[in-house]
């Protein structure tokens, strides 16, 4: 074998090298990149859950809310029906007395004492909101009033119309204690045509 002239120059070849190494901690900053990933996924999670909760409970309070306010509507009106019914009950006997006041005063009886008396009782009563009611000449009303009797026709009218109160009405708000009794008249009839002359 000769040996290689000078002018040739022998050309080491390289030996195989292994891929480089990674550089030390590359594994464990990808394990901590997963690791946060799925922790930030774990709170995305926990925080809809939340929201959840949070937006059934909302629903919920808001529908005790509006039950509690039915409730206090409810407790209400029931309160004000038994103090209505109430007072009806304590005053609804006490409109014979008043009717006994007003015959007096209509034949002059209502004097000295006890016409402070009957007074203070009416302006008691009127407080406690038992409201008298019936005039003559208010239209008939069967709602408010109760025809005794028809006394006849009058031109004056329109409508049927209470000509005398025999016994005042009374009422406590929109509720009729007692209605008026009342003597009533009717607007006259339209007089009939006259029938037509023929020509003797």
């Amino acid at each position: 074998m000769t040996e290689p002239s000078q002018d040739e120059q022998v050309v080491p070849v390289p030996e195989e090298q292994e891929p480089p190494a990674p550089p030390a901690g590359a594994p464990a900053v990808e394990e901590s990149l997963a690791d946060e990933q799925a922790a930030e996924e774990e709170v995305e999670d926990d925080l809809a859950v939340a929201q959840r909760a949070v937006g059934e409970l909302t629903n919920d309070l808001q529908r005790l809310q509006a039950e509690f306010v039915n409730y206090k509507r409810r407790v209400e009106r029931d309160r004000e029906l038994v103090r209505e019914n109430a007072t009806y009950a304590a005053l609804a006997p006490i409109v014979e007395v008043l009717d006994t006041i007003d015959r007096a005063r209509e034949h002059g009886e209502l004097e000295g004492g006890f016409k402070s008396v009957a007074e203070q009782l009416e302006r008691t009563v009127e407080r406690l909101g038992l409201a008298k009611f019936g005039q003559p000449g208010d239209p008939f009303d069967p709602a408010l009033h109760e025809a005794l009797s028809h006394v006849g026709e009058d031109p004056e009218v329109t409508v049927t119309t209470c000509r005398v109160i025999a016994k005042a009405g009374y009422r406590i708000g929109d509720r009729v204690v007692r209605a008026a009794q009342v003597l009533v008249v009717d607007p006259a009839a339209p007089a009939a045509p006259a029938a037509p002359q023929t020509a003797e």
